[in-house]
């Protein structure tokens, strides 16, 4: 079973941490609670939303909270202390979902996902979720791995279903099915290409040809992303190329940041090989820092396999021992 605890789960925990800090960092206190038309004054504290941090706040500290959250969300957004920060990074994915007025469907997916791979998360023994795991480390938490690896899999599951929905949800509307939608999308006012954009999409909008690729482009990204799973690698890494540059191009287009990366985060964890691990050339200085104070220890180094190794009474001798028992030795650390 392979070890789930690489930087390739935290890219997607990081991802989908900056989306949420991006709505509580940039949207101000008045814009997320607002009251809602048949709905009433947000914060809703009713039924399971009670749960939410933003309802156990007094009413008068609605912006302190949300800057905490910000706080929470930054940490986990870094990488520090996975197995800390898993629970709190889902309670507040929960708490903005549940608690602001302007939710969208990225923070829907945030909820779901950052749930999820709480199971992974929980069981990371790494001090920064950019670390490698040592070799063999793994081999006394196997049932840790084992709740690990499910979580990934588990998002897995979730993304395939998600863009399975997405496409087949669509295909009922005559608009789609003729490749027409996204002519009525461009031109919205509310969901339109930006001004500076105008110059570029709209030759585009006025060819047939190009209303009809933008319409099916789409359809055809999500119906493949939704059977990546049962696809060879190699179509995997073309799928994950189309997705972030489909998500990207919404960001860009209807200014949806946070939906963009939560599904990219997703997209990470759907379309890389479990237990991979993305190989960064990281400073000096900066590796020093990761590596510094953790308790994972370091694997052994290789030997020549020609060389005569020392008996135990010799290897006590070269061996330096502490000044006392009470003045352990100091503890290895990370390569």
């Amino acid at each position: 079973m392979p070890v789930p605890w690489t930087n390739v789960y935290g890219l997607a925990r990081t991802l989908l941490a900056l989306g949420t800090l991006g709505t509580l960092a940039f949207s101000g206190t008045g814009t997320l609670f607002r009251p809602v038309a048949t709905q009433g004054d947000y914060p809703i504290c009713a039924g399971p939303m009670r749960a939410s941090v933003f309802c156990l706040a007094p009413g008068d500290s609605l912006t302190a909270t949300r800057w905490l959250c910000v706080l929470v969300l930054l940490a986990v957004a870094s990488g520090w202390r996975p197995r800390w920060t898993a629970l709190p990074h889902a309670w507040v994915s929960f708490s903005v979902f549940s608690g602001i007025a302007i939710a969208d469907g990225g923070d829907q997916v945030t909820v779901v996902l950052s749930s999820l791979l709480a199971l992974t998360a929980l069981g990371d023994p790494r001090r920064w979720h950019w670390q490698q795991l040592p070799e063999g480390a793994a081999q006394r938490r196997r049932r840790a791995v084992l709740v690990g690896a499910t979580g990934l899999v588990l998002v897995r599951i979730q993304m395939s279903f998600l863009y399975f929905q997405a496409c087949v949800a669509k295909l009922p509307h005559a608009e789609w099915a003729d490749g027409t939608a996204m002519w009525y999308w461009g031109h919205s006012l509310a969901f339109g290409a930006p001004g500076p954009l105008r110059p570029l999409i709209d030759p585009v909008l006025a060819s047939p040809w190009g209303v009809a690729l933008l319409t099916w482009a789409p359809l055809m990204i999500e119906i493949g992303l939704a059977a990546s799973l049962l696809l060879a690698q190699r179509w995997r890494w073309r799928l994950f190329v189309a997705g972030v540059l489909f998500h990207l191009s919404i960001a860009v287009m209807v200014g949806l940041w946070s939906f963009a990366l939560a599904m990219i985060g997703g997209l990470v964890v759907l379309c890389f090989p479990l237990g991979s691990h993305l190989h960064v050339t990281v400073p000096e200085a900066v590796r020093g820092l990761l590596r510094r104070g953790t308790a994972v220890p370091e694997p052994p180094t290789t030997v020549d396999s020609g060389a005569k190794l020392p008996t135990g009474a010799e290897y006590e001798r070269a061996t330096p021992r502490p000044a006392s028992p009470a003045s352990p030795g100091p503890s290895a650390p990370v390569g």
